[in-house]
C-alpha cells in the first residue's frame, strides 16, 4: 500500500524496525502479537491497543492481546461478530477512524461500562490473509486528545497485513514444532519405551537417585499407587544402566493366569504340557544381559515365589518339562501398588523373596503430592491427542487448568491421561475448557496431604505460566512482562515472590 502524504523518517524506521521483527523466527505467539501491538500504538501514539482473533465456529471475536490501563480487564470479555467496530470491521473487511466513538453507532459501550476505561476515539484495522479477516488491531484515544488521522490509519494497515502474516506463520511454526516432539516420543514408544515428564522436587529427586543406583545390579522394587507410572521409572533405571544395549522385558504378573506364568516367565520344553508343540523361551532367557520388569509382583503366586527366590539369588531355573538349568544375567526391577509388607504378615508373600526384591526400594508419590508435575504432564498429552484428533489446541483456558490442578486424580496420571484425551475429543479449539473435562466435583480433594487452597493452587498455575513464558521467550523479562500484559516490576517481584528460576 502507498502511504499519503510523506511519512517522517523516524516513523518510517521504525515500520521496518516492525517488519523485522515480526518476520523473525517466532515461535512464540502470544509474545509476537504483544510486540506487535506495543509498536503499533508507539507508531499512531495511542494510549491503549488490543487484538482480537476471529473465532468462527463460534462467531465471536476474542481478545488475544490487550494494552493499556484496563488491559487486563478487557481480556475477558469476547465480543459477537455482529457487534460493535470490531464487528463491523470483520464483515466489512474494512478500516475504520472513528473520532467519536460515544456518537458511532456501531460502537458497543459494554467494554467501557465494565472496565471503567472511556474510549474518545479509536481506529480498527483488519488483520487480512489471503483477503480473509482473521482478526482486528485496535488503537484507542489518541495521545494528548488529538484525532487520529488517515496516515494514522495507513501506516497501521499496513502493519496489520504483515502482523496477519506473521502470526500465521507462527503459529504453523508453532504446530510444526509440537508435532515434531509427538513424533519424537512416538519413536521413542516404537522403541518401547515413554516419555517421562518431571517438573517438581520429589520426582526430580527419585530421578537422582535412579542416576545413582542404575549401574548397579542389585534387585530394584518399586512401589506406588495404580497409575502413578512404575514403569516409566523402570525404563529410567534401565535406560542409565550399562543394560542399556540389551533387553527391557516387562512382565505383568497379575494379567496372566496362573497355569500359563510359570510358561511365561521360564519357557517350556517341547511336550511339557498338552499345547507345548515346541520349546519356547521364557521372559528370563529373552532378558539376558538386559533388564526384566515384574510388574504387579505382588499378585504372584505362592507356587512361582520360590522359583523366582532362586533366579535372584542363582541367576539359574529350569524350564518348564525340563530338568536342565538355564542360567541368565538378568538385572530384575520389581513393581506393585498392594501394600507388600501386609501381605507378608499375612503370608501371603514369601518374606526372604520380599527381602531380596526390596534390596533397593523406590516409592513413587500420587499426582497429588506433586501437582508441579501437573501442568507439563497435561501440556504433553494435549499435544499428543490433538495431533490424533486432528483439532488445533493451543493450550487451556485458565479455569480448565485452575480445575485441572485442584483435582485428586485418584487414578494419577493414567486418569490424567485419559481425561485430556477425552477433552480433545469432545472439546473444540483454541482451548479446552473446564467443561470439556467432565471432572466429577465429588472426587475433589477433602484431604490434607499439601496445600489444597485457591491460593495455592492459583500461585502454582501462575509459577508455571509465568516461567513458561519466560523460557519461550530466553528469559527476557521485558518481554515477558508484554506478553503477561504485566507492568515489568511485577513481573520481577512475581519472580521473586513465586521462586521461579530459569531450569
Amino acid at each position: 500500500m502507498k502511504l499519503s502524504g510523506t511519512v517522517d523518517t523516524a516513523k518510517l524506521n521504525a515500520l521496518i524496525e516492525i517488519n523485522t521483527l515480526i518476520n523473525s523466527n517466532y515461535s512464540d505467539i502470544n509474545a509476537l502479537l504483544a510486540h506487535i501491538l506495543q509498536s503499533a500504538m508507539h507508531l499512531v501514539e495511542g494510549e491503549a491497543s488490543s487484538l482480537l482473533l476471529v473465532d468462527s465456529g463460534k462467531k465471536i471475536l476474542r481478545f488475544e492481546v490487550a494494552l493499556g490501563p484496563k488491559g487486563i480487564e478487557a481480556k475477558k470479555f469476547v465480543v459477537k461478530m455482529d457487534e460493535g467496530i470490531a464487528g463491523w470491521v470483520v464483515n466489512n473487511n474494512r478500516s475504520l477512524i472513528v473520532n467519536d466513538v460515544e456518537n458511532d453507532p456501531r460502537f458497543n459501550p459494554e467494554v467501557q461500562k465494565s472496565t471503567g476505561y472511556k474510549t474518545r476515539n479509536m481506529l480498527a484495522v483488519p488483520m487480512r490473509v489471503k483477503d480473509e479477516c482473521i482478526g482486528v488491531i485496535e488503537i484507542l484515544n489518541k495521545k494528548t486528545g488529538a484525532r487520529f488521522l488517515l496516515e494514522d490509519l495507513e501506516v497501521l494497515e499496513v502493519l496489520a497485513n504483515q502482523a496477519a502474516i506473521a502470526y500465521q506463520n507462527a503459529r504453523y511454526l508453532k504446530k510444526t514444532r509440537d508435532e515434531i516432539v509427538v513424533l519424537q516420543d512416538q519413536i521413542a514408544t516404537d522403541r518401547g519405551y515413554h516419555t517421562l515428564i518431571a517438573s517438581s522436587p520429589i520426582i526430580l529427586e527419585k530421578l537422582d537417585i535412579i542416576e545413582r543406583v542404575s549401574k548397579a545390579d542389585s534387585s530394584v522394587l518399586i512401589l506406588g499407587e495404580s497409575g502413578v507410572g512404575k514403569e516409566l521409572f523402570a525404563e529410567q533405571l534401565h535406560l542409565k544402566s550399562d543394560r542399556c544395549n540389551g533387553p527391557f522385558v516387562r512382565v505383568n504378573c497379575a494379567a496372566l493366569p496362573e497355569g500359563l506364568l510359570e510358561s511365561e516367565l521360564f519357557g517350556h520344553v517341547k511336550g511339557a504340557f498338552t499345547d507345548a508343540i515346541s520349546d519356547r523361551k521364557g521372559r528370563f532367557e529373552m532378558a539376558d544381559n538386559g533388564t526384566i520388569f515384574l510388574d504387579e509382583i505382588g499378585d504372584l503366586p505362592l507356587s512361582l515365589q520360590s522359583k523366582l527366590l532362586r533366579v535372584i539369588q542363582n541367576r539359574s531355573f529350569e524350564k518348564v518339562g525340563s530338568s536342565e538349568t538355564v542360567t541368565v544375567n538378568v538385572r530384575i526391577v520389581a513393581a506393585t501398588n498392594r501394600d507388600i509388607e501386609k501381605l507378608v504378615e499375612e503370608q501371603k508373600f514369601r518374606s526372604d523373596l520380599y527381602y531380596r526384591l526390596n534390596v533397593l526400594p523406590l516409592y513413587i508419590p500420587p499426582l497429588r503430592q506433586r501437582i508441579d508435575d501437573i501442568p507439563d504432564l497435561a501440556d504433553f498429552f494435549m499435544k499428543k491427542f490433538r495431533r490424533e484428533v486432528k483439532k488445533d489446541f493451543l493450550g487451556f483456558s485458565e479455569n480448565a487448568m485452575t480445575a485441572i490442578l485442584s483435582y485428586s486424580w485418584p487414578g494419577n496420571i493414567r486418569e490424567l491421561e485419559n481425561t485430556i484425551e477425552r477433552a480433545c475429543v469432545i472439546g473444540k479449539p483454541p482451548y479446552i475448557r473446564e467443561e470439556d473435562l467432565l471432572l466429577n466435583i465429588r472426587t475433589m480433594p477433602d484431604n490434607n496431604e499439601g496445600d489444597k487452597s485457591l491460593k495455592s493452587v492459583l500461585n502454582l498455575f501462575k509459577k508455571h505460566y509465568i516461567q513458561k513464558i519466560l523460557a519461550e521467550n530466553d528469559w527476557n523479562q521485558t518481554v515477558a512482562s508484554q506478553v503477561l500484559d504485566i507492568q515489568r516490576t511485577y513481573l520481577s517481584r512475581l519472580i521473586k515472590e513465586l521462586e521461579i528460576k530459569e531450569k
